[in-house]
């Protein structure tokens, strides 16, 4: 599995904003639908909230553009890297209110017929995409009426992706990832994760909370999740819960269910003191197998 680091585009004006090392994140949570247009429209109102309360780091949630009304509805509207509305949508969004997106995921055409990659783009302030990460873990689940076989419709992606940005090293996953601890180790020591998600309520409201904090306390890094939560066109529940959590596994903002956005202060200062106090990221000893 090979790790990638992207080195971001840093602007004066945006190394002036995170200059303190303190600075507003949030996320955006809907309940998208199959209509692309109406889902880009919701996306754009939230963003510009979360711009207006002062956010400069903004993520969407995991298939923003499309909950379709069946699984192959995504592959149908699959956009080639660098052409399409959505991807469109992200560059001209992140320019419009000179903030970062993270764009959740999107379906991007892959090599294989049939499938799309489920994948993640992040552009910076002046519209330029700066990173691209395509899921690596797919999600299955057979449980009573429950059926997911991402693995059908999705081509897996391998690459590890760091970017690097005026407010720190940030990992890039998507939903099911969250499952996998080495996913994160593999990122190195990186201040924020991001994991955009549409989490199925069965699962999220057994496993959600506690895997995404301990994503944070074990990596002694900031985490931003970005989800799906409420009912969609297809009969699907998402579980929402979209939450920004520090380095100490405390939640800093929530947002239980329906459309809106979670925004909080990440402070680096704050992140480096609890590393120097208890410095586990330097205490951990790799195993061979």
């Amino acid at each position: 599995m090979a790790i990638k680091l992207r080195s971001g585009q840093k602007t004066a004006a945006s190394s002036d904003k995170s200059s303190s090392g303190i600075v507003k994140i949030a996320g955006v949570q809907m309940a998208s639908g199959p209509n692309v247009a109406a889902n880009l429209s919701e996306a754009e109102k939230l963003i510009q909230i979360a711009a207006e309360q002062g956010a400069k780091m903004i993520a969407l949630p995991e298939y923003f553009a499309i909950m379709g009304l069946k699984e192959t509805d995504k592959v149908a509207v699959a956009e080639d890297l660098g052409k399409g509305p959505i991807q469109q949508f992200l560059a001209d969004t992140a320019k419009k209110f000179e903030v970062w997106i993270v764009g959740g995921s999107i379906p991007l055409v892959s090599d294989t017929a049939g499938k799309i990659r489920n994948t993640c783009l992040v552009f910076d302030d002046q519209g330029n995409r700066v990173a691209r990460y395509d899921k690596i873990h797919l999600f299955g689940l057979d449980l009573g009426t429950e059926h997911y076989h991402e693995e059908k419709t999705i081509q897996a992606g391998d690459q590890v992706v760091v970017v690097n940005t005026p407010f720190g090293k940030i990992g890039l996953s998507i939903c099911y990832d969250l499952r996998f601890p080495e996913l994160y180790r593999a990122m190195g020591n990186v201040d924020l994760i991001v994991i955009p998600a549409a989490f199925t309520e069965t699962t999220g409201k057994a496993h959600w909370e506690t895997l995404i904090r301990a994503r944070a306390i074990e990596n002694q890094c900031y985490v931003l999740s970005s989800a799906q939560g409420g009912y969609h066109a297809s009969g699907r529940e998402t579980h929402g819960n979209s939450m920004i959590v520090d380095p100490w596994g405390v939640i800093l903002d929530r947002l239980p269910r329906g459309s809106g956005v979670v925004i909080a202060s990440i402070n680096r200062e704050y992140q480096a003191s609890l590393r120097k106090s208890l410095p586990a990221l330097k205490h951990r000893t790799v195993f061979k197998s």
